[in-house]
């Protein structure tokens, strides 16, 4: 899934890639670099009715790049609606946990429960299933 992508930057003494541009703003799109933290986390979700929308994503890959700035917006419009951003790279065993097979892809989970799952950068899709789950 990129990994060798992500090996050959790191190999060849490249520096690693700057941080993202939703870490640097005040949006509310939370990024998990850790496993264990995401787990405790999503564990935690259980307890609430609120949506949950799980961007799975990559620094190599042209169209996670493209819907960023549409998860950005979502995460400002809709409030209520908790938006995860999570690097396959990074996290590859949470990836294959909930069956990512291409980038990005959008997973809304409610009480952890997946309810929907959107693949590529289909942001009217997205949106509609969002509002759709919302309620």
């Amino acid at each position: 899934m990129g990994a060798e992508l992500s090996a050959l930057h790191h190999a060849n003494g490249s520096p690693p890639p700057p941080p993202s541009s939703s870490s640097m703003t005040n949006c509310k799109v939370v990024e998990f670099h850790s496993s264990a933290q995401w787990k405790a986390h999503f564990e935690s979700s259980k307890d609430t009715a609120k949506l949950m929308v799980i961007d799975f994503t990559a620094l190599w890959c042209a169209p996670c790049r493209f819907m960023e700035p549409t998860i950005n917006e979502f995460a400002a419009k809709y409030t209520d609606v908790e938006f995860i951003k999570i690097d396959v790279d990074e996290m590859m065993d949470v990836a294959q946990e909930f069956c990512v097979q291409a980038m990005p892809t959008f997973v809304l989970i409610k009480r952890g429960e997946i309810v929907d799952k959107v693949t590529g950068a289909k942001k009217e899709e997205l949106q509609n299933k969002i509002e759709k789950h919302m309620a």
